[in-house]
């Protein structure tokens, strides 16, 4: 007899509290797998495919496109257990307790107990109480680890499938064995799937999310009978206005900015690109010369603990760096950006770059940034005051780079000029060290071989 499952929205992680149903994957009806994506939804970081933890039929969703949900509400309901559950299209097979739910344990979802996925057993075979805990990998013929499997996020487990890593082979190294996007990652390379993630997903992905970006999502605002708009703040463009007025809110900003002669950096950059191999990029040029800024000045990567009234600073430099959209302003962060050199900061910007117009940035490709870059001058500026990226201490703006009159070595020359702006938090430091950071900048970019007392 077929037993109805509720399945909740999880909880995707780093704070979210909710999110918005963009597109169903499934309808009333359908045969679903274990894991099966059922529903793509956007939080106020990513888009994020949902993955379903049971496998059976769909018997009821709650709630249309575009409609908001938190987290923990019910997404939908799978009917298990019945002789349409048990078999997917094509396939007969006999129900097993598997075909029921993952057992990878979610946030808000999934099995949590081994006997929950071991209520059915196939006739002759004992139950016992030696099979409430998880069986040893001595098995590896059967493929499938007995009991759950602890993965807490949904996108670490879209990560796997992906690249058809399968989880319940891996050993986590979080807390209790917790499988991390780390441990997914470091598979990855292990087995050099890094290519194959790409060929994938444009495989089993055919309706991407770049050909969605026109269409209009539900609730989309219409004009009133006076012709007026109202705009809702909401998915990225709300999380961005609550994150730029907690930061004019809590942080005492004060900002600084000088004009730098960038001819001999653009000239450095030349030269490298005409040397053979990937081009670098005047942003990770610019970002590796903020790392060595921010080792001199290490004030300035870090943020304020208020609860604690504490500066905390940290050891690495996870570098934000505002990328604009079609859904709007991301701020993509790569991690460990302090051991990167110019080559690896230019294919990360580029890869963080392309899945930020797609909307296939994660959330944890979205926060813990210490340090944010802001090179506004792609937008034709040559200025700006940008505010903090919250909890963060500082911002460093890059104006475009253009020919001006110039004095050089006492002479009136037409040399690249560009106007670097420093805003930064005034509890975590003076004057004085903000500008000393600022002018550190300005003289590398003016002479790039100062960076070779620091390489």
């Amino acid at each position: 007899m077929a037993q109805v499952l509720e399945f909740k929205l999880p909880d995707l992680g780093e704070g979210l509290t909710g999110a918005e149903i963009v597109r169903w994957l499934v309808e009333v009806g359908d045969v679903v797998t274990v894991d099966q994506p059922v529903v793509e939804v956007e939080t106020a970081k990513a888009m994020v495919d949902v993955p379903c933890p049971y496998g059976g039929v769909v018997t009821a969703r709650f709630g249309e496109e575009g409609t908001e949900l938190p987290v923990g509400a019910p997404l939908l309901t799978v009917a298990v257990g019945g002789p349409d559950a048990d078999r997917t299209p094509g396939e007969d097979r006999r129900p097993t307790a598997s075909s029921e739910a993952s057992g990878n344990v979610l946030v808000g979802y999934g099995t949590s107990k081994a006997p929950a996925r071991r209520r059915r057993v196939r006739p002759g075979q004992p139950v016992s109480a030696s099979h409430t805990t998880p069986a040893p990998r001595t098995t590896p013929a059967a493929g499938v680890l007995d009991g759950p499997v602890p993965v807490i996020s949904p996108l670490v487990r879209r990560l796997a499938r992906q690249n058809g890593l399968d989880l319940r082979e891996m050993t986590g190294s979080g807390p209790e064995g917790l499988i991390l996007r780390a441990d997914v990652e470091h598979a990855l390379r292990a087995v050099g799937v890094q290519q194959v993630r790409k060929d994938r997903t444009a495989a089993t992905e055919p309706h991407a999310r770049t050909a969605q970006a026109p269409t209009p999502a539900a609730g989309t605002a219409v004009p009133d009978a006076d012709g007026d708009v109202r705009v809702p703040l909401k998915g990225i463009r709300g999380a961005v206005a609550d994150k730029l007025s907690r930061s004019r809110t809590e942080i005492p900003d004060a900002t600084c900015w000088v004009d730098a002669d960038a001819t001999e950096l653009m000239r450095a950059r030349a030269a490298m690109n005409a040397s053979g191999g990937p081009k670098i990029s005047v942003l990770a040029l610019l970002a590796r010369i903020c790392t060595a800024a921010l080792a001199r000045f290490p004030e300035l990567n870090s943020s304020v603990d208020r609860e604690a009234r504490e500066v905390v600073r940290y050891a690495a430099v996870h570098l934000g760096f505002a990328a604009q959209t079609e859904r709007g302003l991301v701020v993509p962060v790569v991690r460990d950006a302090h051991t990167r050199d110019a080559e690896s900061l230019t294919a990360e910007f580029a890869r963080l770059t392309g899945a930020a117009r797609s909307g296939t940035l994660t959330p944890a490709e979205l926060t813990g940034g210490t340090f944010t870059l802001n090179n506004y001058g792609v937008f034709g500026v040559d200025g700006s005051t940008p505010i903090i990226n919250h909890p963060e201490a500082a911002m460093l703006g890059v104006g475009r780079i253009v020919p001006k009159p110039w004095v050089h070595e006492g002479e009136l020359a037409v040399r690249q000029v560009v106007q670097l702006s420093l805003t930064f938090d005034h509890r975590v430091c003076d004057g004085g060290t903000a500008g000393g950071f600022l002018r550190h900048v300005a003289d590398c970019v003016e002479q790039p071989a100062v960076l070779l007392r620091t390489l």
